[in-house]
């Protein structure tokens, strides 16, 4: 059929529907984040984290290292890697009780020289076979610049690429580390994996009730924050995170789904 200015005008009065606003998913019962360091976890899904665990998961955290390397601004030059471990791993625990977590496991790899080693991946292998997770919550691994003032630490893209390895097909597959069987631990299938950091998040999680924990999780790395106060940047990022979805602070993520009922 032709059209005609009336048809086209008829058209435009048609109202357009807007595409619908994902709706955020909810708490998935068991929960494991895994990360390169001491802090890693609360700058970036603390406030997820939180609101999962009030919500009832079942979250465990992973520290790959006990960031031992510490940070050239806060560290004393006296400070030894052998003596700082232990602080930064008490200062982790702390930050995991704000947020509700219960328990942490610490691998303690050595902080700034990670590698996505065969080994490292068997051990996230286990992990993930021995805790059974839905969620797993992880950085991305192939986002190297953030900005054009922030180079992604080696260790964050190292962390991120073991993880994902391990969640598959490493954690799934039962000839993959058949020597984990003989430890009893059957292959699992994770459902979900939040990526933080993604340059296109398509998942974002409201944590406007639970930026204060982050905020005080984060406080309890106070070899990390020395008496900085890390709230304007961290609210800010989660203003912008949030203005996408018309929120006041959120988390975003790239959500792999890789099993659905």
């Amino acid at each position: 059929m032709a059209t005609t200015p009336e048809s086209e005008g008829a058209a435009s009065d048609v109202p357009t529907q807007s595409p619908p606003v994902p709706v955020e998913p909810a708490a998935p019962a068991r929960v494991m984040s895994i990360h390169a360091h001491p802090d890693d976890q609360e700058f970036t899904v603390g406030g997820t984290l939180a609101k999962w665990a009030r919500a009832g998961s079942a979250v465990v955290t992973v520290c790959i290292t006990s960031g031992n390397a510490g940070s050239n601004e806060y560290t004393p030059a006296s400070m030894t890697r052998e003596a700082l471990a232990p602080i930064r791993e008490e200062e982790q625990t702390n930050a995991c009780r704000v947020l509700g977590i219960p328990e942490v496991v610490f691998l303690r790899y050595e902080d700034g020289m990670l590698e996505p080693s065969i080994a490292l991946r068997r051990e996230l292998t286990r992990l993930i076979r021995r805790h059974r997770p839905d969620a797993v919550l992880c950085g991305d691994p192939t986002v190297r610049y953030y900005g054009a003032n922030y180079l992604n630490h080696p260790d964050h893209r190292a962390a991120a690429d073991v993880t994902l390895d391990a969640v598959f097909p490493s954690a799934e597959t039962r000839l993959i580390f058949p020597e984990l069987l003989a430890e009893g631990l059957e292959p699992h299938k994770v459902r979900w994996v939040f990526i933080h950091g993604a340059e296109k998040p398509d998942t974002f999680i409201d944590i406007a009730d639970t930026l204060g924990a982050k905020l005080a999780a984060l406080k309890e790395h106070r070899t990390q924050m020395g008496k900085w106060d890390p709230t304007e940047m961290i609210t800010g990022w989660a203003g912008l995170q949030g203005a996408e979805r018309g929120l006041a602070a959120a988390e975003s993520f790239r959500l792999m789904r890789l099993h659905e009922d």
